[in-house]
Parts: structure tokens; C-alpha cells; sequence
């Protein structure tokens, strides 16, 4: 089926072949840099807006002073997310988050970006020594860094092609009212989905760049960090009284 298949639409220098999925991730970006001057020009208030709504949904997902670092990649992240999924509704066009290849690409960045934020707010001695700690959960924390990123890859993907694969086999069958209807669903799924890439990605990031104030006031002080078992009971202790405040 076509919406499955990405051929090759060229080969660049002759060694590198460069397929639909490429093609329509160029016409994606070009879409939304023509839609941003446009905007510009002519809706500048619509731009601010834009850009408020933005700010505030990694507003609600990140717990940081500053939302100023991040704001360019997940941002960005959102932006070009919703347009590659809703580009399918184009005649002609498919979406690149259906294809696999793309939303591991853009899975490796998020969780690239993770780390590099994290290292760039804590110190890379800092973040090394707080991303595996105890040293023996290491192997479960790479596990869970590659789990993380086949499962923001596979979400987006599954979600994207399945959504087209059902208006394209239902268009198919029944060509007018009912794939019309599909389509709204898909394109209301598209716009959940980038809304949820980029949340996850705004949690992972937040995650990354917290730093334990407790911590802190301690190594200032010069006296013995919390055990392992002090941080439990303080959790229990935590959970007891949100337990009691709700009932």
C-alpha cells in the first residue's frame, strides 16, 4: 500500500538515496517557515498567541525556574510534530511521523537533548555521578534509556500510520462522507499526538535538569547526605499525609 511504502524518490551524489519520506519532511519545514513569515507579515498578534500557547504547555510540564534553554527545541519539536502529522490531509502528501525512520530521529534527539541539558545545568562530573547512582543500576538505567526511545518512536509512528491506513482503506470502500469524517479524527489525533511527544519530552528534560535543594543545603553545610532509607520514610511520610489531607 502506498501510504506503508516510502520508495526513492532520488539519489543525491550519486550514493545516497534520498526517499519520500525526506522529500515530504523538506516540504513540511518549507510549510511551516512560509506559514511563520506569513504570519508575520500579516498576523503578528496570531504569532505571539502562537507562540504563548507554546510557552504554556512546557510551562505545565516542566517544573524549572527558567523555561527559556528549552523552549527552542520543544518548541520546535511541537511545531514541526503537528505539521508533519496533519500534512496527510493534503492530496498527494504523506505524513513523515509515518514512517519509522522519522520518529526515531526524533526520538534520539529528545533523549539526546535530555542528557545534554542535564549535563550542561548540573556539570557532566554531577550528572555522570546522578545518572546511574548506585553504580550496579546502571545496566537497568541504559535498558531504560533505549526503552524510552523505541517507545516515544513506536507511539507517534503507530498512532500517525494507523491513522492514515484507515482512511485510506476506508476511502477506498466508501470514497466521500465517511473518510471525510475519518479525517477529522485523524487530525485530531495528530494534534494529541504532538501534544503528547512533546509533554513526554518537556517531563524527561525537567527530570533531567532537577536538582535536589535538600542536596544542596547539605554539601553547603558540609553534613552527611540523606540514606537511602531516610528518603523512603520521608516519601511514606509524604504519601501518609496527602492520604489524610484527601480524606
Amino acid at each position: 500500500m502506498d501510504v506503508i511504502e516510502h520508495p526513492i524518490v532520488f539519489t543525491l551524489f550519486g550514493i545516497i538515496p534520498v526517499r519520500d519520506t525526506v522529500v515530504f519532511t523538506w516540504i513540511t519545514m518549507a510549510i511551516i517557515i512560509a506559514v511563520v513569515l506569513i504570519l508575520k507579515l500579516v498576523k503578528p498578534n496570531l504569532l505571539e498567541f502562537i507562540l504563548e500557547a507554546i510557552i504554556s504547555v512546557v510551562d505545565d510540564a516542566m517544573d524549572v525556574d527558567d523555561l527559556h534553554p528549552y523552549i527552542p527545541l520543544l518548541g520546535s519539536l511541537l511545531i514541526f510534530t503537528l505539521f508533519a502529522n496533519l500534512i496527510s490531509i493534503v492530496p498527494g502528501m504523506k505524513s513523515p511521523t509515518s514512517d519509522l525512520n522519522t520518529t526515531i530521529a526524533l526520538a534520539l534527539i529528545i533523549v539526546l537533548s535530555v542528557h545534554v541539558y542535564g549535563m550542561i545545568r548540573k556539570g557532566v562530573k554531577q550528572y555522570l555521578k546522578d545518572f546511574a547512582s548506585p553504580i550496579f543500576m546502571l545496566p537497568i538505567e541504559l535498558i531504560g534509556q533505549f526503552s524510552r526511545t523505541l517507545s516515544l518512536a513506536m507511539r507517534l509512528f503507530g498512532n500517525i500510520l494507523s491513522g492514515d491506513l484507515i482512511v485510506a482503506i476506508v476511502f477506498s470502500i466508501i470514497p466521500m462522507v465517511l473518510p471525510i469524517a475519518l479525517t477529522a479524527v485523524t487530525m485530531v489525533s495528530g494534534v494529541l499526538q504532538a501534544y503528547v511527544l512533546t509533554t513526554l519530552a518537556a517531563l524527561f528534560i525537567s527530570s533531567a535538569v532537577e536538582i535536589n535543594e535538600q542536596d544542596i543545603a547539605v554539601k553547603k553545610s558540609g553534613g552527611p547526605r540523606a540514606t537511602i532509607k531516610e528518603i523512603i520514610n520521608k516519601i511514606k511520610r509524604k504519601e501518609k499525609a496527602n492520604g489524610e489531607f484527601r480524606s
